[in-house]
């Protein structure tokens, strides 16, 4: 199983809701090579050959490159805003739920880091109307956490003065792990995600 399908925990991506085999063997190559070698870097022959399949393949079930990673930006950015929406309208205080929000999307930076460095460090790739699509669920995710920042505030939780760059570093952090996490370090994915979880409630002043 390739690195762009299996987690350092064994999970599997959701690559499963794209349809024929074919087109998910091209989207999973296309991870793979656009994080070992950048978007730029990559050709369409270089996906197409990890797959196992011809440059003229390709075509049949994507139009571009560029249409591959729009793809796999949408899925990607899907996944991670369901992490993040999932954790925020669990019941429990606001203090309950950014942890379970920084440790669950930690986890998934971390377990599924291939595709995380593609899907967050990619955008300027996109043209104009698939880079506006994914700002969008971008503003989506920072508004999740943002909101548990928020609530936490007016409930006496967390003491922060300033929310919306909070937000920020908060995302940052969690997000620069798929950047430096080696699955053959001395951390799991649940590891790190229960420190990030803890250096985050420390970052907003929680009790």
């Amino acid at each position: 199983m390739s690195t762009a399908e299996e987690t350092a925990g064994g999970e599997v991506e959701p690559w499963d809701q794209v349809t024929p085999d074919a087109a998910r063997r091209l989207l999973i190559a296309a991870v793979e090579a656009f994080a070992e070698r950048g978007y730029h870097a990559t050709t369409t022959r270089d996906i197409a050959g990890r797959a196992g399949m011809s440059p003229a393949a390709l075509y049949i079930h994507y139009k571009t490159k560029e249409e591959l990673l729009h793809r796999i930006s949408r899925i990607g950015h899907d996944k991670a805003l369901d992490i993040l929406r999932t954790a925020a309208r669990r019941e429990g205080s606001a203090t309950e739920r950014l942890a379970d929000a920084v440790s669950s999307f930690v986890r998934w930076h971390a377990g599924r880091r291939t595709t995380a460095r593609v899907v967050q460090y990619e955008l300027d790739a996109l043209g104009p109307d698939a880079r506006a699509e994914i700002l969008a669920l971008r503003r989506q995710v920072d508004a999740e956490v943002r909101g548990i920042i928020q609530e936490g505030v007016a409930s006496g939780e967390f003491d922060v003065l300033d929310v919306r760059g909070t937000t920020l570093a908060v995302l940052s952090l969690c997000i620069d792990v798929a950047r430096w996490f080696n699955v053959n370090g001395p951390r799991t994915p649940e590891e790190v995600g229960a420190l990030y979880a803890d250096l985050v409630l420390r970052m907003v002043g929680a009790g």
